[in-house]
């Protein structure tokens, strides 16, 4: 598993990507399918609509230009930036008022390995988070062959890594560097959080930063102004987790331009809200474990996982265990308290991966619980100050907090996973005490404007792994019914950010860009089996 799906979607996000979960049958399928679409947690969302006449064909911004210059230098050189054009994109930081500051977003434009002959229509990538490096994710994108036979043009979403400003919060990389050693919603943990919170906030708001402009909104006419400095007719987009409810606001709002759209690991703009994450993360798990049963000899070495799941969040959440861990590459042990919060959450990030879980979930309940205390242990080694948890705050708390409290969390987590506690089910999967930081960081509520689904003529293909804790399969089915043109296709056994896992993903997604008006070739998805499960002796 790609080591940047965690991040990506912790702030989720995916929320993004934030959290999530459903089960699915496998193979793909058409939009609209028959079956009934995951329960809605509070209000309706918005009711799909298409473009608006006249409303979606902005010109490019008058302050909006493409300025080259040298490519980012990561820690860890990236191999394809080497023969990268680069640059920065100059935009309006807050484009509902005219004639303030302008900010800057780094750009990569990395040529096809083959130039095909007449050249393709480019692809551009939406990173998860909202927050994540899109940088870092390059290798993975060249790994899965996105720029095989087209360029790729990747782009920092506004407060990220390399641009400027960065909406870094180091405060926030120390306090979760820290927390790993607290109960996941003790007092103490949500006190230092929101403390780390109002630093970062203030340092921002001191050097001038509109925290109210970085929205996906804003983000969206990003990149609609880049394909138009760039002097790109027709472009392809793909995006994942947050990515993808970035993309899919930048269909319904900027469709000009745009070839086909692929989401990956599908976060609903209609549906993205926190207490969503809760069904999201119950859907992969379930998928998880059903695999586990349809499987002989995971299902008579574990049979009984969710009674066992269950067992050990409230075991924990009643008796943390504390212990001394040296983090999983090595080094000096660490104190790490590990309740039911963190066991759950540790699940939504994919650590053990989901082919170990149903092992480390009996060796902990068999008093073993070295898998999950080094997962945890992990946490302390914080790349600080390479995520936005800023661009995080401001897009989850004026786009997926309105409308919702802390009640409407705990009661999607009832639902979820009836019987367990209510101090886990509280905190929103890998947003814990969102609410609270959202008082603090204060940005306007944009709920309205972003909880829209999208509809269009553009041909769309949306990709889930059933294994996916964080946007849930059954999601992509939900975002492609007002979508006439689209496909939904789901890989088994896969978890969160499918198309570098998957090699049959990565056919069908060539497949899609080679001809997006045709269906999508899909075969390799039929047979296709989760992996087997690790089996302990006993």
């Amino acid at each position: 598993m790609p080591k940047h799906s965690i991040r990506a979607a912790a702030a989720v996000a995916a929320l993004a990507c934030l959290t999530a979960v459903g089960p699915a049958q496998a193979g793909p399928a058409q939009a609209g399918p028959a079956q009934a679409g995951p329960a809605q947690a509070g209000p309706a969302p918005g009711a799909p609509v298409g473009p608006a006449p006249g409303a979606t064909n902005p010109p490019a911004s008058p302050a909006s230009r493409f300025v080259p210059g040298a490519c980012p230098e990561p820690p860890e050189p990236i191999e394809a930036l080497s023969g990268a054009r680069c640059g920065v994109l100059e935009v309006p930081e807050n484009r509902s008022r005219p004639g303030g500051r302008t900010i800057g977003l780094a750009v990569a434009v990395i040529p096809a390995v083959t130039p095909a002959k007449p050249a393709k229509e480019p692809v551009v990538f939406m990173a998860g988070g909202p927050g994540a490096d899109t940088f870092d994710d390059i290798p993975f994108l060249v790994d899965s062959g996105l720029n095989k036979d087209r360029e790729l043009i990747v782009m920092g979403q506004r407060g990220n890594l390399y641009d400027r400003p960065n909406l870094a919060c180091p405060e926030v990389d120390r306090f979760n560097a820290q927390a790993v050693g607290l109960g996941y919603d003790a007092k103490q943990a949500e006190a230092l959080l929101l403390k780390a919170v109002k630093e970062c906030r203030g340092r921002l708001t001191a050097q001038g930063v509109d925290l109210s402009a970085y929205n996906t909104t804003e983000n969206a006419a990003d990149f609609a102004d880049l394909r138009k400095a760039l002097g790109i007719p027709l472009w392809n987009v793909y995006g994942y987790s947050y990515g993808s409810d970035l993309a899919l606001t930048y269909l319904r709002r900027h469709p000009e331009g745009i070839r086909a759209v692929a989401v990956d690991s599908v976060t609903p703009p209609q549906y993205a809200t926190l207490p969503w994450t809760w069904s999201s993360v119950a859907e992969g798990i379930d998928n998880i474990l059903d695999a586990c049963a349809a499987q002989p000899a995971c299902k008579d070495r574990y049979p009984d996982l969710r009674r066992t799941l269950t067992e050990q969040v409230r075991r924990l959440e009643a008796h943390p265990l504390t212990l001394n861990v040296p983090p999983p590459g090595g080094g000096k042990p660490v104190k790490v308290v590990l309740d039911g919060g963190a066991l759950l959450n540790l699940i939504v990030a994919f650590t053990p991966r989901p082919k170990d879980l149903p092992a480390a979930l009996t060796e902990l309940a068999d008093g073993n619980p070295e898998r999950f205390a080094q997962a945890r242990a992990a946490g302390s080694v914080q790349n600080t100050g390479a995520f936005a948890h800023g661009l995080t705050n401001s897009v989850a708390c004026a786009e997926w907090a309105p409308g919702y409290s802390e009640t409407d969390v705990l009661k999607a987590g009832r639902e979820a996973f009836p019987g367990w506690p209510d101090t886990v089910l509280a905190q929103a999967p890998q947003l814990p005490f969102q609410y609270p930081v959202c008082r603090l960081w204060n940005v306007p509520d944009r709920a309205s404007v972003q909880r829209v689904a999208t509809a269009g003529s553009v041909p769309v293909l949306l990709v889930s792994g059933t294994f996916d804790v964080k946007t849930g399969a059954s999601w992509a089915t939900e975002a492609a019914r007002s979508l006439p043109r689209s496909t939904t296709v789901r890989i088994p056994g896969i978890g969160h950010w499918v198309v570098p896992q998957s090699p049959c993903a990565q056919r069908v997604l060539a497949s899609f860009l080679d001809r997006p008006t045709a269906p999508p070739d899909t075969g390799c998805v039929d047979g296709l089996e989760p992996a087997p499960f690790t089996i302990i002796p006993e």
